[in-house]
């Protein structure tokens, strides 16, 4: 694939890169960047997120993207890569930023995923030159470039210690929102969150929360929840929206027989009303 090299400042989309510091002169990228500045925000977070971590990850990103939000992440394992399949599904545009040369697409188990930004509309962008490869100092810089090009910065899982706080400081210097996802505050995964959250970060459940600060235009002035063609698909509906995701606890709330509770659920991941998180968990889309 082709590619380009631009210089920030000659873009609409991407002159908000000159408020950073250490702008970079030039990007190169592959694919099609937004030909307009619209909504943009950076979803981070741990390589290692828990089922609760991947959860919240693709809910944001997908109901952000659905509402014509550009997801920013950096292409990383976890939670980065959840935040661009997620936007994807959504059928929104999403751009991932490396800490190489796109000539050495890292990491490779996600070179499939940076295909699919690239064929659904969105772009590969770095600051390297096309044959630099990754170096660690890399990743750390790469992250001033995933806030620079987003309106907000939001966390869904990060450990006390993760690296994903390096690019919250990024945030703060460049004068982005920071939104953080509360975690269990018995969970490791969600300490720097939490953390985040006492030193006055804002508090995200819902999408909503993003868009009232960002882009308040693009709130829906209602909101419509899923509804189940049958009995049973709405009482399984319920029962999620309740908080349980389990399969097999699932079947037994429902009352209904393994048999039609499986056909129901097949019929109900088909029209898109829920996804499977893997594990037998179940969630609504």
């Amino acid at each position: 694939m082709n590619i380009n090299s631009i210089s920030p400042l000659k873009h609409k989309y991407l002159q908000i890169i000159d408020t950073i510091a250490n702008k970079p002169k030039r990007l190169y990228f592959i694919g099609q960047l937004p030909t307009e500045r619209r909504p943009t925000v950076a979803i981070v977070g741990t390589r290692k997120p828990t089922a609760y971590g991947k959860e919240v990850t693709y809910q944001l990103a997908y109901d952000l993207a659905k509402r014509g939000v550009i997801i920013i992440s950096g292409n990383a394992l976890g939670v980065d890569g959840i935040a661009h399949r997620a936007a994807l599904d959504a059928g929104g545009t999403t751009i991932a930023v490396l800490a190489c040369g796109l000539n050495h697409m890292y990491p490779a188990a996600h070179k499939t995923l940076a295909t699919d930004i690239i064929r659904s509309g969105g772009a590969i962008i770095s600051e390297y030159e096309p044959e630099v490869e990754a170096r660690d100092f890399q990743f750390l810089a790469r992250n001033r470039i995933v806030s620079g090009l987003s309106d907000a910065v939001i966390v869904t899982e990060a450990a006390s210690r993760s690296g994903t706080l390096a690019t919250v400081n990024h945030a703060l210097d460049q004068n982005r929102e920071v939104f953080v996802v509360p975690g269990n505050i018995t969970s490791p995964m969600s300490a720097g969150c939490n953390a985040l959250l006492k030193q006055g970060a804002h508090p995200v459940t819902r999408a909503e929360d993003i868009l009232d600060i960002i882009a308040p235009d693009l709130i829906e002035a209602q909101a419509f929840l899923p509804l189940g063609s049958t009995p049973l698909e709405s009482k399984i509906i319920g029962l999620i929206q309740a908080g349980i995701r389990d399969g097999d606890q699932l079947q037994q709330e429902s009352g209904a027989d393994i048999s039609e509770f499986s056909q129901a659920l097949t019929m109900m991941e088909i029209t898109g009303t829920i996804r499977a998180l893997g594990g037998n968990q179940w969630t609504l889309r």
